[in-house]
Formats: structure tokens, sequence, C-alpha cells
């Protein structure tokens, strides 16, 4: 049995949970406010971040690391590609959604509307959260680019990189920080990875005092 240490809107530890689901893998989730910096779970993890993952003998921490060893360990469905070529362009992607995105977006709209309520951290900044708005349209144009191009992300085959970008997404939309409208392949792309059995207990997260958006769990959004 796996248990995970996870908070339900931190993209890298749905990242994960994605993983774990379209792999058929059982877990225990367990939610953890890793601001409050629980000595219990500095012990596990001494950079203080979700996700950690842990088995009976052992401990993983970094959303990377984790999905790499769950993808070696649980082989089917291959998430990462046979290929080195197609590997390092998933990797390239993985990074891509994990670090830039995340800086250029997440932190700036999910970080700023919603995570600095949840932690106490006081108001938005409205610099930053126009500098996300911003940020995310050229986000999508790139993804646009790549998807008119290509079937997933990273080629023709799901990936590592779709869950990466996914789970950034899903935590934008849940704040409906999303323009649809305005992407169809984005959209179309989203809409067939939002339609796995493995999105299912994301799109039923519920965070007290901040409902999800009508179309959020809409598979027909």
């Amino acid at each position: 049995m796996y248990r995970l240490y996870h908070y339900p809107l931190s993209p890298f530890s749905r990242k994960v949970r994605l993983v774990l689901a379209e792999k058929g893998i059982e877990v225990e989730l367990i939610e953890e406010r890793y601001w409050d910096e629980r000595p219990e779970f500095l012990r596990m993890n001494p950079s203080g971040k979700v996700p950690v993952l842990k088995t009976d003998k052992l401990t993983l921490a970094e959303s990377g690391a984790i999905c790499e060893y769950l993808d070696e360990i649980h082989p089917e469905p291959a998430l990462i590609p046979t290929n080195a070529e197609k590997r390092a362009e998933m990797r390239r992607l993985v990074s891509w959604f994990d670090d830039k995105f995340y800086r250029d977006v997440t932190m700036n709209l999910l970080g700023e509307r919603l995570l600095k309520k949840i932690m106490g951290g006081g108001y938005p900044e409205s610099k930053n959260v126009k500098a996300g708005a911003k940020n995310i349209r050229y986000h999508m144009k790139y993804m646009t680019y790549l998807l008119d191009r290509r079937r997933w992300l990273a080629g023709d085959r799901m990936s590592m990189a779709d869950f990466s970008a996914a789970a950034q997404i899903s935590c934008l939309d849940y704040i409906s920080d999303v323009d649809w409208n305005s992407h169809e392949s984005v959209k179309d792309w989203y809409a067939k990875i939002k339609s796995r059995p493995a999105f299912r207990s994301l799109l039923a997260d519920q965070l007290p005092g901040f409902p999800q958006p009508a179309h959020y769990a809409d598979l027909d959004f």
C-alpha cells in the first residue's frame, strides 16, 4: 500500500495522483498543509514540499523522482518513451511545465488568488496576477503549436509530459483562469485527458470555502 502526502491544489501532487490512478495503483491520500511545517512531515521531506510517497520500506520526495520510480516499478501503461529521442523530448516538456509554466503562470495566478488566502499570506499582488494572465497566453499558444503537430504534447502517445501539463492547468481551471474559447487545440487535448478515469479524483476535489466552478468537473465543458 502506498501513502501519498499531498495537497489537493498542488500541481506536483496532482501529477503523482494522475500517474498512480492511470496505472491502477491503490493509494491512501493524506492531505498535508505543508506550510504548517509539521515536524513529522519535515522528517519525511526536509524541503517541506509535497508530494511525498511512502511505503513500508521507502520514502520518496519530488514529483519527478516519484513519477519515474512508479513508471519503472509499474511499467504498464508506460508513460515514459523507450526511444531516447522521444524520452528526451518528454523530459524537456516535463521540465517546461514543472518549472517554467509553474513559475510564469501557476504561482502568479493560483499562488496569488487562492494559496495566499489559505496560507494567511495577505492580499494578492496585482502585478503578479497581471503577469500570470499575460504569461498563460504565451504558454497556451506554445501548447497549441505543439498540439497542431502532434496527437499528444510530446508525440503520438500520451506521456508524463501530458500529466505534468494537465496537473498545472487543472489547478488553474479550478479558479477559472483558463480561457478555453481562445485555444481550441488545447481545449480538445484537455477534454481527452480530463475524460480519462485517472482524472476522476481530481475532478472531485473540493476546497472548503473555495467551491469549484460549474464547468470544472464537466466533461463537456
